[in-house]
């Protein structure tokens, strides 16, 4: 059974992760409170304990990856986050994404497509700190019409395209933060649905993540 211990030395990385993060464009104070509060080693293999706060991404199970802090702060800070607000996050994950979100005082609301990784998130002792994350096995192209409508959507890998349906499930004036493009990087894009239905994209920095699939993986 795998021990987790928080350490001061573990806080000392931490607290430089955090300036580094801070040093590339992250202002919002909330995303990098988050940042440093929450212990990103818990997330990864022991094996990755020494290098868990480098500013990078890391391989977990199923192909998957823990994405770079900075790529994570720059999606959360983009969202604008408020306490209380209902967030879709698509792509669980190590749920790092949606512990920094929870930390935030979001209602989160997060869908894995991979059941292994769901599964291993069901078992993850630290995540039971956060009774404001809910998370779903399913297909995250279908989003949670169910628990919707929502205040900020969140995506999480490589979208090839914008989701109508996740579209549907937004409130006016709601966002969504979504890496999109097929190839090698993708442009992050946020897009506020109006008032009156129609949709305003914004388009930012260009990123790399592991792509958006269809389907349930069992």
């Amino acid at each position: 059974m795998r021990k987790y211990d928080d350490s001061y030395r573990h806080k000392g990385m931490r607290k430089k992760l955090t300036d580094l993060v801070r040093s590339k464009g992250i202002t919002n104070e909330k995303v990098l409170a988050a940042i440093e509060n929450i212990p990103r080693h818990y997330f990864l293999d022991s094996a990755f304990e020494e290098v868990a706060y480098e500013d990078r991404a890391f391989p977990i199970a199923e192909g998957q990856t823990i994405s770079q802090p900075y790529t994570v702060a720059y999606q959360t800070q983009l969202l604008e986050v408020q306490p209380f607000q209902k967030v879709l996050e698509i792509g669980t994950g190590s749920a790092y994404q949606a512990s920094v979100l929870a930390e935030m005082g979001a209602q989160v609301f997060t869908i894995e497509r991979q059941k292994k990784l769901f599964e291993l998130n069901k078992t993850f002792p630290y995540l039971r700190k956060y009774p404001n994350i809910k998370f779903f096995y399913g297909d995250g192209f279908e989003g949670l019409p169910t628990y919707g409508p929502f205040d900020k959507v969140l995506i999480t890998a490589a979208a090839p395209f914008i989701p109508e349906k996740l579209i549907a499930q937004m409130k006016p004036g709601g966002m969504m933060v979504i890496p999109v493009d097929s190839g090698q990087t993708q442009i992050m894009k946020r897009i506020t649905r109006n008032a009156d239905g129609t949709l305003y994209e914004e388009a930012f920095d260009r990123f790399s993540f592991v792509p958006m699939l269809q389907g349930k993986n069992d």
